[in-house]
């Protein structure tokens, strides 16, 4: 594949730039769309975001997009959630009342009392399984994190990577060509630069 082109959805979750900017630096074109169509024809797909599920689930439904993303990953295209995008992958969250995209049966889960809410910081993924976006990240690596809430997924051979905090939380996710990751990669320096170079390798390979 010559450059592919990867969306990256934008549904008001900020921290939508940031993640542009890291896919540009290898040989990508990263569009930040709303748009249906744009996502439909990509080559990948990216949803990352920070905020909380109720008004990120609204600004999907009025934008039309929850369809478009079902789609895309039922198509099988390589997809990555980042953060808020991965717990939106879930059914639903102790965060509202809205429902999430119900792609993975699961909830999302308020991290613990006895720990320093949000988590924010670095912290160690323990990884579980390997996935082509995960190559070359050396397990126990430190990424940074910013969350209140995690996913927590019934079917458990899902889980790719775990943190702890209070609990051993689903900190990374994969399947298929689906990864999601708690954690922000392009806040992670060097080590989460390699992920996001290995998705666009991945996306090239596909």
């Amino acid at each position: 594949m010559p450059t592919p082109t990867i969306a990256i959805a934008d549904y008001n979750a900020g921290n939508i730039r940031s993640v542009q900017k890291a896919l540009e630096r290898f040989d990508t074109r990263a569009e930040i769309t709303s748009s249906p169509e744009i996502i439909a024809n990509a080559d990948a797909l990216v949803v990352p975001g920070q905020g909380a599920c109720d008004s990120s689930m609204r600004h999907l439904h009025s934008g039309g997009l929850v369809e478009p993303i079902r789609d895309f990953i039922e198509g099988g295209k390589p997809f990555l959630g980042v953060c808020l995008g991965l717990q939106l992958l879930l059914d639903s969250s102790e965060e509202g009342e809205e429902p999430c995209l119900g792609i993975v049966p699961g909830t999302c889960r308020r991290l613990p009392a006895g720990r320093k809410i949000p988590h924010m910081g670095w912290n160690q993924v323990s990884f579980k399984k390997e996935h082509a976006v995960f190559e070359g990240v050396k397990d126990n690596s430190h990424f940074y994190f910013v969350h209140s809430y995690y996913a927590d997924p019934e079917d458990r051979s899902l889980v790719a990577g775990t943190t702890d905090y209070g609990v051993e939380f689903c900190s990374a996710a994969a399947w298929d060509s689906v990864v999601a990751v708690q954690f922000h990669p392009e806040k992670s320096g060097s080590v989460g630069l390699k992920i996001y170079e290995n998705f666009v390798r991945y996306t090239r390979e596909s």
